[in-house]
């Protein structure tokens, strides 16, 4: 059960439009929060980045989003975040808890589902724990070097938000997927 909620989470995060190697989106348009999923999740992002309306691809039940700088010059690293919602229900994947997560992360099909090139081979699993709440993996892609990449629920849905930009050195990878679940978290308050 676990891994065909977090396959289906994940097959959603293959790049779509705007790829997250390419240089950072400068939007012009303040913190609006993009509501998503028939109104059922808000997305923002942490102070300085704003979600690209035009990179949104939602089907029925699942969405997948950019987040880049709200302005260029606006004070933050550039860097594209990717939050990627999955079907209604998906978020009781997080009840079991890092340590299952971290588990199936590390086989074939796991690595394969983290993979830009979906080959287990490309991917190698550098850490992952649990913090707040949210389940962090440092991941070493060779499509796109290492990067961080969180998984959070949020209004029942298990959300991934991934960090990645030429220039983005790990530890600011891993402050933006944490500041991105803050942010979430904050708009999306549980009823």
């Amino acid at each position: 059960m676990l891994a065909l909620l977090l396959l289906s989470v994940l097959a959603a995060c293959q790049p779509v439009g705007r790829l997250p190697g390419l240089p950072p989106l400068a939007l012009a348009s303040g913190p609006k929060p993009l509501i998503v999923l028939s109104g059922s999740l808000r997305v923002v992002g942490p102070k300085g980045y704003c979600p690209d309306p035009a990179t949104l691809t939602e089907t029925e039940d699942s969405a997948v989003v950019f987040l880049g700088r709200c302005a260029a010059g606006n004070g933050v690293r550039p860097a594209v975040v990717t939050v990627t919602a999955g079907v209604a229900g998906s978020g009781v994947a997080m009840a079991s808890g890092g340590e299952s997560l971290a588990g199936f992360f590390i086989t074939d099909a796991g690595r394969a589902t983290l993979a830009r090139s979906g080959r287990e081979s490309d991917v190698m699993l550098g850490t992952a724990l649990a913090d707040k709440g949210v389940f962090l993996m440092r991941i070493d892609d060779r499509a796109v070097g290492t990067y961080w990449r969180g998984m959070l629920e949020v209004g029942g849905r298990l959300v991934s938000i991934s960090a990645t930009g030429p220039d983005l050195p790990p530890p600011d990878g891993r402050a933006l997927v944490e500041g991105t679940a803050a942010a979430l978290r904050r708009a999306n308050p549980r009823n």
